[in-house]
């Protein structure tokens, strides 16, 4: 049973994703803040959170770079709009996903299972590229012996990429085999998981020698 921490303020809202959500099999702490929220991810770390951006109090956007600065638990965001602007800047702040307002259960449901599945995958070997080491058993990265701390999704598509060195990955392709999404996938979610990965595994995110973009293509791993 995965844990859910579901951050929102409207009541109808949290209750009616509470009780669809547990029904599922989830177990869910459901809070109305973000203040509420971060409380309990300290008390009872969850598996995944769900979080509303428009928070009273300390807003969504803060919260996700709070909970992302404290550890890679994976962040689905809820919006009340597919505003270009909150979805950017939620996904800049960390968040893995999003999905937009009203949310369909099933919906919510199925990129909740989708993030824990990408966590939960998993190859035994020891891979080295360069001054990066990946162990897809231990599910493990560092640059020159020091540990990188990823978020799931970053792991996911340093994953991807780099089980395949050289070969050229569509924006497409890469939603469909990281976030699981399929025609309907937002490319964004690609753009700004590659942006936080190379911050992390690059030493000059703007020449990049391990997550390389191919214009008018999409990316590829290397080859180091």
């Amino acid at each position: 049973m995965s844990r859910v921490l579901l951050i929102e303020d409207d009541p109808a809202v949290r209750e009616g994703l509470e009780l669809a959500l547990t029904r599922h099999g989830h177990r869910v702490r459901a809070v109305e803040s973000g203040e509420q929220g971060l409380d309990r991810l300290r008390a009872d770390p969850p598996d995944v959170v769900v979080l509303d951006l428009m928070l009273p109090g300390i807003d969504g956007f803060e919260v996700c770079r709070r909970i992302r600065a404290a550890g890679e638990v994976p962040i689905i965001m809820l919006t009340a709009r597919g505003d270009d602007m909150d979805v950017v800047a939620g996904l800049e702040a960390g968040a893995d996903d999003y999905v937009v307002k009203p949310v369909q259960p099933r919906v919510l449901e199925a990129r909740i299972r989708a993030v824990l599945r990408r966590i939960g995958r998993d190859q035994a070997e020891l891979e080295r590229h360069g001054d990066l080491t990946i162990d897809r058993a231990a599910l493990v990265v560092a640059n020159r012996g020091v540990p990188v701390s990823l978020a799931p999704t970053e792991l996911r598509l340093l994953l991807e990429l780099s089980g395949t060195p050289g070969r050229v990955h569509s924006r497409q392709q890469l939603l469909e085999s990281v976030w699981e999404h399929g025609y309907f996938g937002d490319s964004r979610l690609v753009d700004a998981c590659v942006q936080r990965l190379r911050a992390k595994i690059e030493d000059d995110s703007a020449a990049p020698v391990y997550v390389q973009t191919v214009r008018g293509f999409g990316y590829r791993f290397g080859p180091v």
